[in-house]
C-alpha cells in the first residue's frame, strides 16, 4: 500500500468505518422501540448493508463519478455547469440554488460528522466501566479541539498520522467480524434483502 492511499484511509474512510457501528447501537436502544432479537438485528443489519451497498456502488460508483466538469469533480465544479448562458435565466437559478443547497448540505455534514463519530467512540469508554461516565462529555470536547488544531497542519499530514490508525482499526474490526462470523454463521441471513 503505497502512501498516498494509505493517507487516502486515514482522511477519508474514518467515518464510514464508525458510522454502522453506532449506528447498530442507536437503532437498538429500548426507548425506540426496537427489542435486540434476532429478527431486530437480523433486520437492522441488513438495512445497514443494503444501505451502504446502494449508496456506494449505486450513487457513488454509478452516478457521482460520472458526473464532472471537464474532469473535474465535486458540487462547485458542478456548479460550473449549471451557469452556462444557453440555459434559461429561471433554471439557471433554480439549479444554483439547488447546488448552494447542496453545497451546505455538504458543510453541515462536515461538522457535524467528527462530533457524533467522537462521541460515539468515547460513549464506550462509558459502556466498559461506569467510572468514564462524567468524563464523556469533556474527554470528546478535548479530542475535537485537538483534531481540529492537528487538522490546520493539512490533509497530508492528518493523512499521514490517521492512516495507519485507521488500517489497524479496519484490521481490528475485519478480525473480530470474521471471529464472531465464525461463531454465529447465521449472521450472514442479514445479507437476504427480505430483512
Amino acid at each position: 500500500m503505497g502512501p498516498l492511499a494509505l493517507a487516502a484511509i486515514g482522511v477519508v474512510y474514518g467515518d464510514i468505518g464508525t458510522s454502522p457501528l453506532y449506528a447498530l447501537r442507536e437503532s437498538l436502544r429500548p426507548e425506540h422501540g426496537v427489542g435486540v432479537t434476532p429478527p431486530a438485528v437480523l433486520g437492522i443489519l441488513s438495512l445497514i448493508v443494503w444501505s451502504l451497498l446502494l449508496v456506494i456502488s449505486g450513487k457513488y460508483l454509478w452516478l457521482i463519478l460520472r458526473a464532472d466538469n471537464q474532469g473535474e469533480g465535486g458540487v462547485l465544479a458542478l456548479a460550473a455547469l449549471v451557469t452556462h448562458r444557453n440555459r434559461p435565466r429561471g433554471a439557471r437559478r433554480a439549479l444554483l440554488l439547488l447546488g448552494l443547497f447542496a453545497t451546505a448540505l455538504l458543510y453541515g455534514d462536515g461538522m457535524i460528522t467528527p462530533a457524533i463519530s467522537v462521541l460515539s467512540a468515547v460513549e464506550g469508554l462509558g459502556i466498559a466501566t461506569p467510572v468514564f461516565q462524567p468524563y464523556i462529555l469533556p474527554i470528546t470536547i478535548g479530542i475535537l479541539v485537538g483534531l481540529f488544531a492537528f487538522q490546520s497542519r493539512g490533509t497530508a499530514t492528518v493523512g499521514r498520522v490517521f492512516g495507519p490508525v485507521m488500517v489497524l482499526w479496519f484490521l481490528l474490526i475485519g478480525t473480530l467480524g470474521a471471529w464472531h462470523v465464525v461463531r454465529y454463521p447465521e449472521i450472514l441471513r442479514a445479507v437476504n434483502p427480505a430483512y
